[in-house]
């Protein structure tokens, strides 16, 4: 038997005040973008903002759904967009920002595992890094060099590969 323990490195800034320009800038699009989410349901919020290496900024958040699960997750919403609307473009960096509306939450909500997937997807499809940032109301902004950093062992397309 062998052990392996696989980690990741993850950045920690105390506010966005600690970001680069852009940076902070693609968190306030994600955060405004999850103002306008959909969310009668959960009552949990989330914007999501993709940046693209052409600089442009794509946005999606939640859209729920009485039928669960026919709603969709934030992260999805701006990832599928921005690849309909800019095929062959490569995804730079990520934010997230969610909220609940019954408390503030101090601690970053990471992307379910159906949005890590889908993510990952694109970044191995364009064979380089999505950067992830993650922020709240208020607290700690934590942001992930590569969406494999939290995915690790991802399912991919060389496992549906003909013998």
């Amino acid at each position: 038997m062998e052990k392996k323990k696989i980690g990741f490195e993850l950045l920690i800034f105390e506010d966005e005040t600690e970001l680069s320009q852009n940076e902070r800038k693609l968190l306030r699009n994600a955060m405004d973008a999850r103002e306008n989410a959909y969310a009668p349901y959960s009552k949990f919020k989330v914007g999501a903002a993709v940046l693209l290496e052409n600089g442009q900024v794509v946005i999606g958040n939640n859209q729920e759904n009485a039928s669960y699960p026919s709603g969709l997750c934030a992260e999805r919403v701006a990832v599928f967009q921005a690849g309909a609307k800019y095929p062959g473009v490569a995804i730079t960096s990520i934010a997230i920002s969610a909220s609940p509306s019954q408390h503030e939450e101090a601690v970053p909500a990471a992307p379910c595992g159906n949005c890590r997937q889908s993510i990952i997807e694109y970044e191995q499809k364009q064979k380089s890094p999505i950067s992830i940032i993650l922020g709240s109301e208020k607290g700690p902004i934590y942001k992930c060099v590569s969406v494999a950093d939290i995915l690790p062992l991802a399912f991919n397309s060389s496992f549906l590969k003909d013998s």
